[in-house]
Order: C-alpha cells, then structure tokens, then sequence
C-alpha cells in the first residue's frame, strides 16, 4: 500500500472521534428509526451519517483502499474481502442500546490488509471508552496499554453474552441452551448489547470471554486484533480459526479457558458474510 499505516491510524482516529460526537450529541435525542431484517434488527439516522462521514472522508483520503461498512451492506453493496487494504466499519455497534439511550454504544473502525488486521478501534463515546491496537504494538484504552485477565478457570469467569438482532428459532434454541449450560458454572454472565464492547472488555480484563452466533463482519474486524494485542485469543467457536466472515467467534483471555469452553457450547452456523 502507498499509505503508511501511521498515516492511516491518525487519519481515522481522528475520524472516529468525530462520528463518536454525532452519537453523543443524539443518544438522549428523539430519533428517526427504521426497521431492517426483523423488529429487534434496527437503524437510526446516525448510523447512516456516521458511515457516511467515515467512507466518504477516508475514501477521499485514500482513494485506493476498500470498504465494508454495515449499512452499505445492508444497502445492497456486496461484503467482500480482498488482499486491498480495507476499512471494515460499524458507525453504530449497540443500536438498540442507542435508540434507548443505553451507553453502550461503539463506533467501531478496522484496517485489514492482506487479510491481516492492522489498526483496529472502538469507541464508545458516551463513557469515553477509546480501545485501540497497531498489529505487533499492543491494546490501548485511552492510551494506557491494556491486558486481558490471567485467570483461566471458567468456574471464576465472568463472561460475555447475547441474544442478538435475530430472532431465528433455531438460533435461539441454541443461544438459551448455551446460556442455561453456562449460568451455573460461571462467576456470571454479562450482557452489553454491543459485540465490539463485548470483545473491548476482554481486551481489558473486564470479562474472560465471550463468544456469539450470527454477527458479521464489522461487528468484530476491530475487536479481534485489540484483543490479540492484548494477549487473548480469538477463534472459531468450534476450535479452528478465526474466521472475520464467518458470523462466529469466541475471544477468550487464553487458549485453556477457550478450548474449555468449544467443549461445551452447542455450535450454530449461519450463513456467511
């Protein structure tokens, strides 16, 4: 690529604050929301603007790179993922939490070259959570390095959880199921509304791990590196390789407490990005 990857990363930071202020600014606001695959699956006005705002500066900044961004998607532009370096964007990761006027709610910004992420952020502006990884430079949260928890007993684990924007019966058989074999092995479990925060508080230390069915790819092209940089590990649910177009991952704090937990979650496979 022509750019260096400093350029990049100072170009979107700066970019990310700016969508960050749009939905501070709107998250205890009146809102103009639409309906997109089924009624828990929604879309605000902000989202549009905030992707808008991000493609459009970042595409006149860079002008060869690609894009993948989750209403452009649901717009009907294809999501496809090529050894171009591309922007992998959710302007509004948390939208139901955002319609509510919930605070978590992310923006959530990736650079993925080679098909290798390399800057990854999220950024929840209204508790001014701002997560940040290089590949090979380690995971920030507002400049501090971060690191993910040592503890590797999921008896001691406190876990990340949803239920998602899909109603699919069979997803959610499997989803309680998961939730009713977990509950009462865990030190508990915890529930966002926002997969990239999910992923953040591993990156953190603040959860052990999390895992989740049915997302796409811009939920989680940002969260995978931060929380690699961070020292955890991020696969496929079932055991392999991460897969950023699959629509699963599992994040965990170590590679025991991941492989414990593939023994024991019910797989579900939905259709890919």
């Amino acid at each position: 690529m022509t750019e260096n990857l400093d350029e990049c990363y100072e170009v979107v930071v700066d970019l990310t604050k700016e969508g960050g202020e749009l939905i501070r600014e709107r998250v205890w606001s009146e809102k103009t929301v639409e309906i997109k695959s089924c009624e828990v699956d929604l879309v605000t006005e902000t989202d549009q603007q905030v992707e808008k705002l991000l493609i459009s500066s970042l595409k006149s900044k860079f002008p060869g790179h690609r894009f993948i961004g989750e209403e452009s998607t649901a717009a009907g532009i294809k999501c496809e993922l090529t050894s171009d370096p591309t922007w992998i964007i959710d302007p509004v990761d948390g939208t139901m939490n955002f319609v509510h006027g919930y605070p978590n709610v992310c923006v959530s910004v990736a650079l993925w070259v080679n098909k290798i992420p390399e800057i990854g952020i999220i950024y929840n502006p209204i508790l001014e959570l701002f997560f940040s990884a290089r590949r090979g430079q380690g995971a920030f949260l507002n400049g501090k390095q971060i690191h993910v928890t040592e503890e590797n007993d999921l008896n001691k684990s406190l876990i990340g959880y949803e239920f998602g924007t899909s109603r699919d019966p069979e997803k959610m058989k499997v989803v309680m199921e998961n939730m009713t074999m977990l509950v009462p092995l865990v030190h508990g479990i915890r529930s966002t509304g926002s997969c990239a925060q999910n992923m953040a508080m591993v990156a953190l230390g603040g959860t052990n791990a999390n895992f989740e069915f049915g997302i796409h790819a811009w939920d989680v092209a940002a969260g995978c590196l931060i929380v690699t940089e961070a020292g955890g590990v991020v696969i496929d649910p079932a055991g392999g390789p991460f897969d950023v177009l699959s629509r699963r991952y599992l994040c965990a704090a170590s590679q025991p407490l991941a492989d414990e937990l593939v023994k024991m979650i019910k797989q579900y496979y939905p259709e890919r990005d």
